[in-house]
């Protein structure tokens, strides 16, 4: 009997309370009249993907976007359930959903997604310092992070990660260590640490001039700072921006970095399945008329997939190897040796793999290696 194949599913909830400053995930705010139309076509939308994942077995479900939590808790179980219903799903399945802090602090509804079979809640934290939180655009409060966290607790997740973002507006070392403290102190099983990035589009882009941002050198200082600060109290970097305790790391997201094939639905979400990768276009409306406009669908070539495998593995603490990295490994060796020489590259056994130092300068370095090739 052929063995199933492992598969990840991310579902897109590309609703919000409000637009954050910096954001440029597909989400849209003031549209909660739509999520009940939205959560239907989804639910067929799963149905009709899943006669072609048949040979697979789900091992990892993500709800993100967005803010799933706002979708409320019945609407989530709801949709799990549909996963269930028509996917082969693990017993010891990861299933993850994204929650604000603002949202995801009922204890009666944690608890109904518990009971639903979530286990695992990614929670926005983003700053533990109200000036931050308000400049980004955030609704929440320092205050209500910690109250998340209980809430979760209490409702019996064992699994939690905080996303942080450093190189906030007027953020300062000192600023910045006092968020890694506070989050420290909250005893998160996993954590991602971002720098930010001020994208085309945002508000936070149009007010980049009038707003102090922390500059190129002082972002090198956040980022070896996290990497040291963490280390020391126990979370393992795994990823350029994730860190966990040992057997935490996210199993979702790995798969986008080994190349694992994962399905995604609702406007916005990308796939990498059967030899493509596709993505349906940012158009809820589109979506919520059933049509499936795919902004990229297309095969992924032999030579592609070798690059793939070293630019994601790069960006990875366990790296690539001799064995998966084919005849263009000679090539690439040499270049990783002169990194090494210069302590951005270390070599253990037959992997090679970034330092932190080496993950500042990743995306030269993979520009090089993918030049050698």
């Amino acid at each position: 009997m052929e063995q199933l194949r492992p598969l990840g599913l991310y579902l897109h909830i590309p609703f919000c309370k409000s637009k954050c400053a910096y954001c440029d995930f597909y989400s849209l705010a003031h549209s909660e009249e739509k999520m009940d139309a939205y959560c239907t076509a989804l639910r067929h939308e799963l149905a009709a993907m899943s006669t072609a994942a048949k040979a697979h077995r789900v091992d990892t479900v993500y709800f993100g976007g967005g803010t799933p939590s706002y979708l409320g808790a019945q609407r989530l179980a709801a949709l799990l359930e549909t996963v269930k219903t028509y996917y082969c799903v693990a017993d010891d399945a990861e299933i993850t959903f994204e929650a604000n802090p603002d949202s995801g602090r009922d204890v009666s509804a944690l608890r109904v997604l518990r009971k639903a079979g979530f286990n695992r809640i990614s929670l926005g934290a983003q700053s533990f310092d109200d000036r931050e939180l308000l400049e980004i655009g955030r609704i929440h409060t320092a205050a209500e992070i910690a109250r998340a966290v209980y809430a979760a607790r209490s409702a019996g997740f064992d699994n939690l990660s905080l996303d942080l973002i450093y190189g906030l507006p007027r953020q300062t070392m000192a600023r910045w260590r006092a968020n890694l403290a506070s989050a420290a102190a909250l005893n998160p099983e996993h954590l991602s640490c971002y720098g930010l990035k001020v994208e085309e589009g945002t508000p936070l882009y149009h007010r980049r001039k009038s707003v102090p941002l922390p500059d190129d050198d002082a972002q090198v200082d956040f980022y070896l700072e996290t990497v040291q600060f963490l280390r020391e109290r126990g979370y393992m970097q795994y990823e350029i921006s994730n860190f966990s305790k040992p057997g935490y790391e996210s199993r979702h997201n790995l798969k986008y970095w080994t190349l694992g094939e994962y399905l995604g639905f609702g406007p916005g979400a990308h796939s990498d399945f059967g030899e493509r990768r596709f993505a349906l276009a940012r158009d809820l409306n589109a979506y919520l008329d059933g049509k499936r406009i795919f902004s990229e669908n297309a095969a992924v070539s032999p030579r592609e997939r070798q690059e793939e495998y070293l630019m994601l593995g790069l960006r990875t603490v366990s790296g690539i190897c001799e064995r998966d990295a084919g005849a263009s490994f000679p090539a690439v060796e040499s270049v990783l040796r002169e990194c090494e020489a210069h302590g951005l590259a270390e070599r253990s056994a037959d992997r090679w793999h970034l330092t932190p130092q080496g993950f500042l300068l990743s995306n030269s370095i993979i520009r090089r290696v993918l030049d050698a090739m």
